[in-house]
Order: C-alpha cells, then structure tokens, then sequence
C-alpha cells in the first residue's frame, strides 16, 4: 500500500475520539481500513572488489636490458583485491506481524503513513515529501595517449623490433632529460610562468608514460560489487557468508576454490523474552510495534577481522503497544516508528485548542 494512505486522514475529526480496533490481518474481506506490517531484520553484506588486469606491453622482453626494469612479465594476468566489507540492518515485512487497523470516525490511528513496502512509519504526521535520486554525472573518462604518437620518424622506420625498442628507450632518456633541465631553469626558452611550466611538465610526463608502458605493461582495474543477505533467527558461529579468491574474486559458499570469509552473530539478550501465550489470544489493544534487540555482527577471515558492529534485529526483541489512553479528546498524538526496526523513535503530543 503506496504512502498515500495518510490521506485517510481527511475523513477523522479532533474534536474526540473513539476506540482504536486492531486486528491480525485476516485477507480479503475485512472491513474498509489500514494494513501495516511490522518489519523483520535482515542483514545485508557489502562486499567492494577490485579486478586488476595486467597487459604486457609490446616490448616487454627488452625492458631489463634497455630501461633496467627487473621482474616484468609477458604473460597477461589477472588478480582481485578485497577492498571494502561492510553491513547494515535493513527491514522487510514481516507476513506474522501484519495487522489491520479498522477505519472509524472520530479516531486518529488510521492516520498513518507507510513506506513503499507497507511497513508502518508515522502516526499524524505529513507526508514524507518525496525527493527525486540525484543522478550522479561520471567524470568523463581520460583518453588514453597512443604511444606512437609521440614515435620519431627514425623508430618507425627501424625494421626490427628489437631496434625500435632501443630507439624507443633512447625516446624516453631524451624526455627524461628534458624535464630535469626545465626543472633546473636550464632550457633557453623557459615556460613564461608557473602554470606554463606544469603544463609542459605534465606533457612531458604524459609522453614518458605512454613510451614507458610499452616496456613495463599496463594494468586495468575494474570496480565490482556484491551483496549477500543474512536472516537472523539464533546466534551463529563462525558460518561462511561468502569466499574469496585472489584469481576469481567473490564465489558462492559451497565453491572451494576461495578461501571463506565467516561471520558471526550472537543475540546481547537487552530485551527480556515474551513469555508464551497460552488459550485464546489476547485482543490487540492499541498500535502494536516493535521493541528490538540488540546483537553483536562480525565478517572475518582467518587472517583478520573486516567489519565489526552492534545491530538493533527485531527478531531478538519481542513487540508492545500504543495504548489509546494516548489518544486523549483533546491532543494529537504524533509517532515516529523506524521503518528497519519498526521500533518507536519519537512521541510528540500537540494540545488541540
């Protein structure tokens, strides 16, 4: 049911009130009123990877004996980086804990806003106004310099590889050497002023790395970002969420060819348990909401911890009421539930003149 539910509101009068009638949610064919559910905890798992691909570059083989560069490759290779691990406390509906509110003259209950998903968030409250997504505009991406375009004549037209690998080096020193005698102040035609000279220093630059990485290689990196989902109902200890491979990145829990990455949840115990309810269920009398419980999360490997924090989970806590000794003939009640926990954040009274 869309947040548009408030506008219920037209139909109740201030000037007094009557019963609130709470039910369970029974389907189809109940009376004309409000459905809200109650939400349970979910925790969700945000894993942030990056894939590096290293590209040898075309004369890679030459790179030790023209440039001293040791230990260079020449064979393509990918690896993966686990860069980021994080976690939060979401809320979905919880079927169990849907209930009705009956629409009736004179009360202020029906009055309520509800998220998109029909978890109750507001009692006599305006609309949350709706804000558009800001678009965020990626930064246009760099062209990447084609190293021949800064290839003399000469190395073009050498007729082997070899020989254009040693003009090539030979390319690189010249720049290099041109950027240290602009540093010294030892050119005849210096830069006129500063931003003059880091202009042409990073041309330079520009030009001493797309030469370069025809010996050293390149290396692409790609971004990727996984989510999992834990629903929690008991404490677990030491459960694998997800694996990890330095060559694969992120695979399923049953894929041996990672390494797991584990988690664990245990129950604090801040919230005292219900105790069962025996014979026929007690009438509902007021708005049910939840009051959660607190647990301890953790993600980790063998070799160290990744995240680490407290959780306020519906599922440890047990529920309560706004009783309708709140709704008084002559105040509004207004309340402010967390839609992730369904618990109550706020409880203002305006005195009705």
């Amino acid at each position: 049911m869309k947040r548009s539910i408030a506008l219920l509101g037209l139909l109740l009068s201030i000037s007094s009130f009557a019963q609130t009638d709470v039910s369970l949610y029974g389907g189809k064919g109940q009376e004309y009123g409000v459905t809200y559910a109650l939400p349970k905890s979910v925790i969700e798992i945000e894993v942030e990877t990056v894939k590096s691909t290293y590209i040898p570059g075309e004369f890679c083989k030459y790179a030790e004996r023209y440039l001293r560069l040791t230990g260079i490759s020449d064979t393509k290779e990918e690896h993966w980086d686990l860069t980021s691990v994080k976690a939060k406390s979401i809320g979905t509906p919880d079927p169990a804990k849907t209930y009705f509110v009956k629409l009736k003259d004179k009360t202020l209950a029906p009055l309520m806003e509800l998220t998109e998903d029909g978890i109750i968030k507001s009692i006599n409250l305006p609309l949350t106004p709706k804000v558009a997504p800001v678009k965020e505009t990626p930064a246009p991406l760099k062209k990447k310099p084609n190293a021949r375009e800064f290839m003399t004549e000469e190395i073009l037209m050498a007729g082997s590889s070899a020989k254009v690998a040693e003009l090539v080096a030979k390319e690189i020193y010249k720049v290099r050497e041109s950027k240290s005698s602009l540093l010294r102040g030892e050119v005849e035609s210096m830069p006129k002023d500063g931003a003059s000279l880091k202009l042409v220093l990073e041309k330079l630059d520009e030009q001493e790395q797309a030469l370069t990485e025809l010996f050293s290689g390149t290396v692409e990196k790609e971004t990727k970002t996984y989510k999992f989902t834990i629903n929690p109902t008991q404490d677990i200890t030491k459960a694998v969420a997800f694996r990890f491979s330095k060559k694969l990145g992120v695979l399923g829990v049953n894929d041996l060819a990672g390494a797991p990455v584990y988690y664990t949840l245990t129950n604090l115990k801040t919230v005292p348990e219900q105790a069962p309810v025996t014979g026929k269920p007690k009438k509902i009398e007021g708005i049910v909401y939840n009051v959660p419980g607190k647990a301890h999360f953790s993600i980790f490997t063998s070799q160290e911890n990744l995240f680490d924090d407290d959780f306020m989970i519906a599922q440890f806590g047990n529920t309560d009421t706004l009783t309708e000794s709140l709704f008084e003939k002559k105040s509004v009640v207004k309340v402010t539930f967390n839609p992730a926990t369904g618990a109550v954040m706020k409880v203002d009274r305006e005195t009705v003149k």
